[in-house]
């Protein structure tokens, strides 16, 4: 039916759109490449239209510029350019956790609880393996699935999904770019980004007590330091 192709069409434009987002972040796909949009379908094995979709939001976006009919090239991002893009990332942010206090089932909220609770867990066997001088890579892995896992239930709690397309929109870095920057600092100092997880707890207690206000100031004091800490150090080098 035209409603169920037209369904399949949005969902692989957005497969298209989040892949060479993330190939842009990456570096996959470095500033001043030109790409074609025959080339980007082969390259993710779809056919053109849905590769011409996401590259319209691309440019939208900024993150591309368009020098033919069907030739674009990757845009040099500007630190102030990404210093806008932060921004909006981190007001969004709250804005979630408010839509989240008011939205959230009681169900969502011990889904919450539970993976603190197993983030806690594997907290402890990471200090104290790492005192030991025992490697923790694993459960380290292990712990940032957990805080992954935390933060897409929160959004699920917002329940506004064109919300939370718009903050993927946003995103400074991409999942898998955030990951290995986190492992690269937390490599560097095995306390990084503790301190932040500890308010954790405190969004959820904002989000059972109904706090929209407590909720959305706790995501962005948390935004803004996570976002800050991860880029203090250069973005990688693109070839």
């Amino acid at each position: 039916m035209k409603v169920n192709a037209t369904t399949g069409a949005e969902t692989r434009a957005d497969h298209a759109y989040q892949a060479l987002r993330e190939a842009i972040g990456s570096g996959a796909l470095p500033p001043g490449q030109k790409v074609t949009e025959r080339g980007l379908a082969e390259r993710l094995a779809v056919s053109p239209t849905p590769v011409r979709e996401a590259l319209r939001r691309l440019e939208q976006d900024g993150l591309i510029e368009r020098t033919g009919p069907r030739t674009v090239v990757v845009a040099e991002i500007a630190e102030r350019a990404i210093d806008d893009l932060a921004e909006v990332e981190i007001g969004l942010r709250g804005l979630v956790a408010r839509f989240a206090a008011r939205n959230a089932t009681p169900e969502q909220l011990d889904a919450l609880d539970a993976i603190l609770d197993a983030a806690d867990d594997l907290l402890i066997v990471i200090v104290t393996r790492h005192g030991k001088g025992e490697d923790v890579e694993r459960h380290l892995s292990a712990l940032l699935d957990r805080m992954q896992e935390f933060n897409d239930t929160v959004n699920a709690c917002a329940h506004n999904p064109v919300l939370i397309r718009l903050l993927e929109q946003t995103q400074v870095f991409s999942r898998s770019e955030r990951r290995a920057l986190r492992l690269e600092r937390i490599a560097e100092d095995h306390r990084f980004g503790l301190d932040r997880y500890a308010t954790h707890r405190a969004l959820v207690r904002a989000l059972r007590e109904r706090d929209s206000a407590t909720a959305e100031r706790l995501v962005i004091e948390d935004a803004q330091g996570g976002l800050a800490a991860l880029r203090t150090r250069p973005r990688k080098e693109q070839a």
